[in-house]
């Protein structure tokens, strides 16, 4: 895929009411030997696209797991970077996360700031996405990094405002995130609640640990359903949750 055409083809998925299953990679959770492994499964699967990134990200394999990927299969690369470190000029995009449910100034535009130079010299396609953290019913590693409160699990209104508040922003994704590890996944009322009121495409993270649940979040308005924990748990989790999310009947918007 040719570099400013990830963000085109996440938007024609969407029109066409195409799911998109992405497969999360922390490089400090992989090796080489598993990352073949994976990257053999997710071709096999039909995954849409790779993930990659953590919350720390204390190893120094970032660039070397986005490169053994885009040398392996011709599955995109989207950078998830949890801090402005995280940044690979090998991989095909990178999503420009702020931080819109909290209220901790760093994350919403003082880490972009230091970053900027950098990150445009590396010449990955940048996509400016509203990052909102759900409760997910247990603390994670993203609220704690963040030092952000997470919105309430069963307060819809607030993360459907604060999703259209985004939109308004120019943010061209909103991400929902229950976070690695969470308890629960985000509610399909709130997903629905959500995927109503923007037109930019929504992903959904975090809590994610069986197909019946990435299905029922893209029946829900889910556009893409990540996942990452549940699979360095069990990783033939990725062709059940893949033939899930694509077995949703396709509905145009």
């Amino acid at each position: 895929m040719k570099l400013k055409d990830i963000y085109s083809s996440l938007c024609d998925r969407k029109a066409n009411g195409k799911k998109s299953f992405a497969v999360l990679v922390d490089p400090d959770k992989v090796n080489e030997e598993k990352m073949y492994q994976l990257i053999k499964l997710a071709v096999s699967s039909g995954v849409d696209y790779f993930l990659v990134g953590g919350s720390l990200v204390i190893s120094n394999y970032l660039d070397e797991c986005v490169q053994l990927i885009k040398n392996n299969c011709s599955i995109p690369v989207i950078l998830f970077p949890g801090s402005s470190t995280q940044v690979s000029k090998y991989a095909d995009a990178l999503l420009y996360l702020s931080l819109i449910s909290g209220r901790n100034p760093e994350l919403l535009i003082g880490q972009h700031v230091v970053s900027a130079p950098f990150i445009k010299q590396s010449r990955v396609e940048i996509i400016s996405t509203g990052y909102m953290v759900i409760d997910g019913g247990a603390p994670t590693t993203v609220s704690y990094i963040s030092n952000a409160t997470p919105i309430p699990a069963d307060k819809n209104e607030i993360a459907m405002c604060t999703a259209m508040a985004g939109e308004m922003l120019g943010m061209k994704l909103i991400y929902m995130d229950a976070g690695s590890g969470a308890k629960r996944a985000i509610t399909e009322s709130m997903i629905e609640k959500v995927a109503g009121s923007i037109e930019v495409p929504l992903i959904i993270g975090g809590g994610i640990t069986n197909p019946e649940k990435a299905y029922l979040n893209c029946k829900a308005g889910a556009d893409i359903i990540v996942v990452g924990n549940a699979i360095e748990k069990d990783e033939s989790l990725i062709m059940e949750i893949a033939s899930a999310v694509h077995s949703v009947p396709t509905k145009v918007v």
